[in-house]
């Protein structure tokens, strides 16, 4: 294996759902899992193919109640492609399969710089024959609607005739998330077939609920000194197959293409999804023409991406921002979607929108800023579902959803499955209200990294106004403390939902959320004070902001209460009163304790009790902002945050985690990266490896951690560079971190295209490549520099000081 190709080799029924989702293809449009074209959907494989945004709602029967869950659609399989062999006595053998016929060679290849997957075997037929099948995958990066398969046949002494069956799949449904099989998972219906030529068979659906059209048409051509003796295509009720009957000659390889091209009603400029489809696939030119234009699509986004970091980590970290462009790139921009916390590659969470924008987008903004803005979009215009579900919460502003889907609502189902114990459980997590501090974060972050006053000023302007209403409502004041408190809401940590025997869900004073709130309102009056004043008059006109509202957003951004003890921030009020958990008889008597939430309850008991937590809370803080800007958000709260407080919180809180989040080694990674540096590869390693080596024990196969993978290349972006992007400047402040301690990348800042960072040696160089565009501004901790374009600036790196 080389820098950019991962290898599979054998076949293994017990690792292929992970295998698959590890090798989906996509272009940011849809995108295929990695699964055998001669496999239909089972407990093994699982082809999913799935289009961004296209969500369909259905009713269940959940512990006796009736709920209602959103759902991304795993669409019509494209990818069905089988083959037997005619035997010496003229009759058609079994089609060949594995675990129907013996593989010998069986290896799958990923391209990362290529975009392709690549599949070779041989099989071994009984009468001494043997045929080896070379296959090639693409999702076209270049035209976000078309895909190809190649398969080219070698028979291996001896001649004869192979049937094939090329196919388009309508009998499907969402079945890959085991613990969802209870539920209803239908959403496809109203399937139609047919066939255009002798060529080209086509399959056209609606889903059930959301009335989203979906149009297939694929196309199956053979290569060959010897044309086909049949080609047929042969619509049936749910299956459009394409029969072909092929001669073979020992030793000459024989071309199949299978080309395909995929349309929904969701579309931009088009009047009917299936004649686009059947029209695309049509004009589309032979695989090697789309291989060459795909492989150029994706040259162009690895040098607007350029990643440069030694050895494994290295390969790991390619390997993650691959999958990132593939779930979003420059197509989604155009797309009303959002970041799917599981990317494109399963059914896990629903294909629902969390708060992982806020891993994702600090990354896309210096490489793909056209994409962060996209993606801030999809939030801009849920906007009013916001506010409206604000208004029916009794509060004013906007309260975004813990999970959103196609239309903003809260998309958070009422009650999980939990496997260890098989019962069912109500679901609070909808009261993570600091979903709306990440979406005014990554604004802000998007703004100063762009420069996009326009956007500032006009939709990300509506947006913090309206998030900082809700806090400031949601923020009552306490004449016992002289402070406000923030009560009811559940934090990032997720295990805690409530007091241990409260009649009520929700926790009060949850420190992330109410600094991460001052942080908003804070911002939010900066804003204020920065915008013009034609532009402030047309904002207050248009949100209808009262006089009476930025003295109060001041007065609250000062006075939130953030609750201490044994001289560490508490995760909530409260937290100090709970019980400590026997961490190690309990890692003694299961091993894994990530998911520790499902042990307790399944043993009568419930994580509400002790000081044990998911992942990161109180040290998301850390991750958001730098020590500097952390520091200054406490004392403007009237809070002494000192090194020492930071580093007691940080030993307190490591002790206390399970992990059973993939983003939580990646916070304590780069958290422990700027307070603990010698333990902080423990955790970056682990977070690198989250997804390859499935660490969760299992959910890699139901889509990999879009956020988590985002956030490594972040770590290496921001993390160990102390990168900033504020005051008009790239604020620096260097990390040695010893396993990673060679590096580079480049950045799109400001106009300026291709800004070189590379840490060898002990320096870091910022190089400014040539242009009519500003110099760029530099600011270390002790001093300021200004890079013209042209122009490299080297930096000293020892023990975390730069010079």
């Amino acid at each position: 294996m080389s820098e950019w190709t991962w290898e599979w080799t054998g076949y293994d029924p017990a690792t292929e759902q992970l295998r698959e989702a590890l090798c989906t293809l996509g272009n940011g449009y849809f995108a295929t899992r990695g699964a055998l074209p001669e496999r239909r959907a089972g407990l093994v494989h699982y082809p999913g193919t799935y289009v961004a945004g296209c969500y369909n709602r259905l009713e269940s029967t959940v512990a006796g109640r009736q709920v209602v869950n959103e759902d991304l659609v795993n669409l019509p399989n494209w990818l069905p492609f089988r083959f037997r062999l005619r035997g010496p006595e003229g009759t058609w053998g079994s089609w060949l399969s594995p675990g129907t016929h013996a593989l010998q060679e069986h290896r799958h290849t990923l391209d990362l710089r290529r975009g392709t997957l690549a599949r070779s075997f041989r099989h071994r037929i009984d009468g001494g024959r043997s045929l080896s099948v070379e296959q090639t995958r693409l999702v076209h990066m270049g035209d976000p609607h078309l895909a190809a398969l190649r398969t080219v046949f070698t028979a291996e002494d001896w001649s004869g005739e192979i049937e094939i069956e090329s196919s388009l799949d309508g009998q499907v449904m969402n079945g890959n998330v085991h613990r969802y099989r209870s539920l209803n998972r239908h959403h496809v219906t109203r399937v139609r077939t047919g066939a255009r030529d002798p060529d080209t068979v086509w399959l056209s659906c609606r889903t059930s609920a959301s009335g989203i059209a979906v149009a297939l048409a694929a196309r199956t051509t053979v290569l060959s000194d010897r044309p086909p003796a049949l080609s047929v295509p042969r619509p049936g009720r749910h299956r459009a197959v394409h029969r072909l009957i092929v001669p073979v000659t020992s030793g000459l390889p024989v071309s199949v293409d299978k080309t395909v091209a995929l349309h929904t009603s969701r579309d931009l400029a088009i009047s009917d999804p299936l004649s686009e489809a059947v029209d695309r696939v049509s004009a589309a030119p032979a695989f090697s023409t789309l291989l060459d234009s795909h492989v150029a699509a994706w040259g162009r986004l690895w040098r607007r991406a350029d990643l440069q970091v030694p050895g494994e980590a290295g390969r790991i970290l390619r390997f993650h921002l691959f999958h990132l462009l593939q779930t979003l790139s420059p197509h989604t921009a155009d797309l009303d979607v959002g970041v799917p916390a599981r990317g494109l590659h399963g059914e896990a969470y629903r294909g629902h929108v969390f708060w992982d924008e806020l891993f994702v987008l600090p990354y896309l903004n210096l490489h793909f800023p056209e994409i962060s803005r996209g993606l801030l979009d999809y939030r801009h215009r849920r906007l009013p579902r916001a506010c409206a579900s604000a208004v029916a919460a009794g509060r004013t502003g906007a309260m975004y959803p813990w999970q959103s889907g196609s239309d903003g609502r809260e998309e958070t189902q009422q009650w999980h499955l939990n496997p260890a114990s098989g019962r069912w459980l109500p679901d609070h997590s909808r009261l993570q209200y600091h979903v709306g501090s990440a979406i005014a974060h990554n604004v802000w972050q998007y703004c100063e990294a762009t420069g996009d006053t326009e956007y500032l000023h006009t939709k990300g302007a509506e947006m913090l106004l309206q998030i900082t209403r809700f806090w400031a409502d949601l923020a009552v004041p306490d004449p016992s403390t002289g402070r406000y408190r923030i009560r009811g809401v559940v934090g990032p940590d997720e295990y805690h939902d409530g007091y241990p025997d409260a009649a009520e869900p929700g926790l009060d004073d949850n420190a992330y959320t109410n600094v991460t709130a001052a942080w908003v309102l804070t911002r939010t009056l900066e804003l204020l004070r920065r915008l013009p004043a034609w532009r402030l008059e047309e904002l207050t006109d248009r949100v209808r902001l009262r006089a009476d509202e930025p003295p109060r957003w001041e007065e609250v951004s000062r006075r939130l209460l953030v609750p201490f003890h044994q001289g560490v921030i508490s995760q909530f009020e409260g937290y100090d009163d709970l019980v400590e958990l026997e961490w190690d008889a309990y890692r003694s008597r299961y091993g894994a304790i990530r998911r520790l939430d499902r042990i307790l309850e399944a043993e009568g008991d419930t994580v509400n009790r002790y000081k044990a937590s998911k992942q990161a809370d109180v040290l998301m803080l850390g991750y958001l902002f730098s020590p500097g800007e952390l520091r200054a958000l406490f004392r403007r709260l009237g809070y002494d945050l000192d090194d020492e407080t930071w580093r007691r919180t940080v030993d307190y809180y490591l002790r206390r985690t399970s992990h059973g989040s993939t983003l939580s080694e990646l916070v304590h990674g780069l958290v422990l990266a700027k307070a603990r540096r010698a333990d902080a590869w423990q955790y970056v390693h682990e977070a690198l490896e989250a997804d390859i080596a499935d660490i969760q024990g299992g959910t890699t196969g139901e889509g990999i951690h879009l956020g988590a993978m985002a956030g490594t290349l972040d770590l290496v972006q921001r993390g160990l560079t102390g990168l900033e992007t504020r005051e008009d400047a790239l604020w620096l402040d260097p990390v040695p971190l010893p396993a990673l301690s060679e590096y580079g990348f480049t950045l799109r800042y400001r106009g300026h295209w291709g800004i070189g960072a590379r840490r060898r040696n002990g320096r870091l160089e910022i190089s400014v490549p040539d242009s009519e565009e500003s110099a760029i501004r530099v600011r270390l901790a002790d001093r300021a520099v200004s890079v013209a374009p042209g122009e490299v600036c080297t930096l000293v790196v020892s023990d975390g000081d730069s010079r």
